[in-house]
């Protein structure tokens, strides 16, 4: 490691021993050539962190063309301009920089790391990665490779299994409906041209989310803006529309050879800006969210030893929302795992929750809350996907009052009204015994 290296190791680590912000200010800053980011500026110490978000993501696949977009997301740090891969890494390793690449169904994400003495070397190198890709053959091949290992590691994987099968019954031909990673003969067939074109899709202004952490001001941030990202085209490709969720309760059982099956539940979700939202979010706490005090955890793990763990969770999709949950159990048990977990969905959606279930989830989920600001890298990031939920600033400061606003009445009459156990549908990957395909 070199001398510089040791120092910005040394300072990030001393920025992630800084306590969770209480409070953060948070600043919109316009750049002089109209590009809008979100900034929070801490001068404590030499360090910056930039968050760039494109929104369409890997569902901005050209059709017949799956999963170019997250190859060529993967083929972002092997080299631009005049350096080829390992110049590349060279180059980023002399600034004690960091960047790093993503590619999820909504969104592709660059995210940046830099010492202030060294922000325009940095963000220099950084354009020409944006501006400049090479995708060099002998690049691609290898990033190709690395990818259809994944895939094929994929395919003997259950969890892999049951989603892609959970996504192709959920959003049928929908982007949503397949995995972003492309299959074994898309993958393969991808040329040059190929990664050229998912760059043009995905990398243009009317997608784009900024978002700035650390030892940086106002205008120096728009400076910045401009300069690394004032070439970018007006418009990128289309964003595909709204997906139709075509889940109808059931059970799909996908024949794996595994002690231990696999299973995925869902039904049709929420999305994030209806109404109901921390509603829902409060609601699902109690049901099955990250915690051991959940009914799903009471019930399938702790009085029947069904399970190590289970879980629900929200996801509101751009394009999509559903409601799903995971869990895992011997083939011998896992028909009595999905009899319970029904069963729960149905006893909260006719009884509803009580008052002491209601404080508890929200004591929790309050209370871990500031925790996520640990780093501002972390905290970039989370100001980045608010601004694509197109939440506001000041969502920061209201945001655990909101969710301490939902009462007993709020709770019981959504899960009424939202909660399906009728609709909830389970794909299985595994033997499970006593249990087949229903739908």
């Amino acid at each position: 490691m070199t001398p510089l290296k040791y120092i910005a190791a040394a300072l990030v680590a001393c920025f992630l021993a800084v306590p969770a912000w209480a409070g953060i200010k948070i600043e919109e800053v316009t750049s002089p050539g109209g590009i809008k980011a979100w900034l929070v500026e801490d001068h404590s110490i030499p360090f910056s962190a930039l968050e760039l978000r494109f929104r369409g993501g890997t569902s901005l696949d050209a059709p017949g063309k799956r999963g170019a977009v997250y190859l060529m997301t993967g083929l972002l740090e092997e080299g631009s301009g005049d350096l080829r891969a390992q110049d590349y890494a060279r180059a980023v390793e002399s600034l004690a920089a960091e960047f790093s690449y993503d590619a999820d169904k909504d969104s592709v994400s660059i995210s940046a790391r830099f010492l202030t003495e060294n922000r325009d070397e940095a963000m220099a190198l950084l354009r020409q990665t944006l501006f400049e890709p090479r995708f060099d053959q002998d690049a691609l091949d290898r990033v190709r490779a690395q990818v259809l290992a994944g895939l094929r590691s994929d395919a003997k994987n259950p969890n892999k299994i049951a989603g892609e099968m959970f996504s192709k019954l959920a959003f049928g031909d929908h982007p949503y409906g397949s995995d972003g990673k492309g299959t074994l003969e898309t993958v393969a067939a991808f040329s040059r041209q190929d990664i050229f074109d998912a760059y043009e899709a995905v990398f243009a202004r009317d997608r784009l989310y900024v978002s700035a952490v650390g030892d940086i001001t106002a205008g120096e941030l728009g400076t910045l803006l401009d300069d690394l990202l004032g070439a970018l085209p007006p418009e990128g490709a289309p964003i595909p529309g709204p997906a139709e969720v075509t889940i109808e309760g059931g059970v799909t059982v996908v024949d794996f050879d595994t002690p231990q099956s696999v299973a995925l539940f869902g039904q049709k979700g929420i999305k994030r800006e209806d109404p109901d939202f921390f509603t829902a979010y409060v609601m699902n706490q109690i049901l099955g969210g990250g915690s051991f005090e959940t009914r799903l955890m009471t019930e399938v793990r702790e009085k029947r030893g069904l399970t190590y763990g289970v879980y629900s969770y929200l996801v509101p999709r751009d394009l999509a929302a559903v409601y799903m949950g995971s869990v895992a159990s011997a083939n011998g048990k896992m028909a009595e795992a999905v009899e319970v977990i029904r069963n729960e969905w149905r006893r909260m959606a006719e009884n509803g929750v009580t008052e002491k279930e209601l404080k508890d989830a929200q004591t929790y989920l309050t209370g871990a809350y500031p925790l996520r600001f640990d780093g501002n890298g972390r905290i970039a990031a989370i100001l980045a996907g608010m601004q694509m939920d197109h939440l506001p600033i000041s969502y920061v400061e209201t945001r655990n009052d909101r969710i301490n606003a939902v009462s007993l009445e709020d709770v019981n009459r959504f899960a009424a009204e939202f909660l399906d156990p009728e609709g909830l549908q389970f794909v299985i990957a595994g033997r499970p015994e006593g249990l087949e395909t229903t739908n």
